[in-house]
């Protein structure tokens, strides 16, 4: 097996439900970062054997057909020759086409590759269901494909995320301070200027005038406190989440360009760090919340490693529920490890504060563990976990080098 490097990753800052992407299509901000990693990187377009392009609302991905990986890498500018490969992983998509890149990689299949998460929530289109042949008198009905995200013959998620978290012990108050902590951590990293290494600038056309320049995150809301979080109403009858516990419906694009670590070298790049290993889960439908959990034991079995060799623990926020009951799973009844595990997770906050553009977070979470990690010490350690869809979850499991390019 061959080890397998981070050159470099970026991602566009994320765009609120109606906010300054609404009109960008998904595609065209997974052509950006795609451009741009590579240019960053200083790898040119000729050398990418694959592009694993993850997506998740398949709604708005019709607005422009279809193969969006294919329609990115020819909008990037790179060579006709080049593979790609589309792929839906609910939530996991970013982190499943990785995990693609990875193995390719690692296999001797290919020397580099680039794994793209792109959505824009905002863009997706009201459908009219039975008007291709006609219809007789009568109103027309039109479904929204993002009202209980499509799952119409399952609960919606926050309803399976609420109850499993009461089923922990992890009540609507808990939540509601992890959401608030998210908010804070988010707003010292930003004033840090920690997100700044990762985020992509991009310019966004406006019906009149010059274009706007998109460069900060739209979702966070630095004015949140308890006691507004425990006046707002739980959402599509989940006991315990609501709007303040959960993400938005974002915009974004994330890109990770991987390479064997050999040919990174003979290149002269200076990697980020290292994917030491990746693993996928399913379980029961209902089950989503606890996803990352075994997700991560997978991972963390195929790499050699425990939860003591992590430094640093990212578990991305689609409810505060999440993290805290796939922290709680991996705890077991161990209170004194249930309180490590939070203090080394989501150090900056997460995609509650930062927002969760579905098919984009999973290179979101694994770019800002990396460059975490790398502020601690080449050789530290860390693991992203991602829930998706009806009880899916992913893990990678990196370590920090020394270098880096952005």
């Amino acid at each position: 097996m061959e080890r397998v490097v981070i050159v470099d990753a970026l991602r566009t800052a994320f765009s609120r439900f109606g906010g300054a992407l609404r009109e960008v299509p998904s595609v065209q901000l997974g052509a950006q970062v795609l451009a741009a990693v590579l240019e960053r990187g200083n790898v040119p377009k000729d050398a990418v054997g694959e592009v694993f392009y993850g997506t998740c609302v398949t709604a708005e991905h019709a607005l422009d057909m279809n193969i969006l990986g294919r329609q990115a890498l020819l909008k990037a500018g790179l060579p006709p020759e080049t593979l790609s490969l589309t792929l839906d992983r609910a939530c996991c998509s970013s982190t499943t086409a990785l995990s693609l890149a990875f193995q390719a990689i690692a296999s001797g299949e290919m020397d580099c590759a680039v794994s793209i998460g792109s959505e824009n929530m905002s863009r997706t289109p009201f459908l009219a269901p039975g008007l291709r042949f006609g219809r007789g008198l009568g109103p027309v009905t039109l479904s929204d494909p993002l009202h209980r995200l499509g799952y119409e013959d399952w609960n919606p998620v926050a309803v399976d995320a609420g109850e499993v978290a009461l089923e922990h012990g992890i009540g609507r108050e808990e939540q509601d301070a992890f959401a608030l902590r998210s908010q804070q951590r988010y707003q010292a990293a930003l004033t840090a200027g920690l997100f700044d290494e990762e985020i992509l600038p991009i310019e966004v056309p406006q019906p009149k005038g010059p274009p706007q320049r998109f460069a900060r995150d739209e979702f966070p809301k630095p004015e949140t406190t308890m006691e507004g979080l425990a006046r707002l109403k739980t959402i599509y009858g989940s006991p315990t989440v609501t709007a303040g516990n959960a993400p938005g419906l974002e915009a974004g694009a994330s890109a990770i360009l991987l390479m064997r670590e050999e040919t990174a070298a003979e290149r002269g790049l200076a990697p980020l760090g290292r994917v030491l290993s990746v693993a996928s889960v399913a379980l029961r439908p209902d089950r989503m919340a606890e996803a990352p959990a075994p997700a991560i034991r997978k991972a963390l079995g195929r790499a050699g490693l425990s939860l003591d060799d992590m430094a640093r623990l990212e578990i991305n926020e689609a409810f505060a529920a999440v993290p805290l009951v796939a922290t709680r799973v991996l705890a077991g009844e161990d209170d004194g490890l249930y309180r490590s595990l939070l203090e080394r997770l989501n150090v900056h906050g997460g995609a509650v504060a930062i927002g969760h553009p579905v098919g984009a977070s999973g290179g979101r979470i694994v770019m800002t563990l990396l460059r975490e990690l790398r502020r601690l010490g080449a050789g530290s350690r860390g693991v992203a976990a991602i829930c998706g869809g009806l009880g899916q979850g992913d893990a990678v499991v990196v370590e920090a080098m020394g270098g880096g390019n952005g």
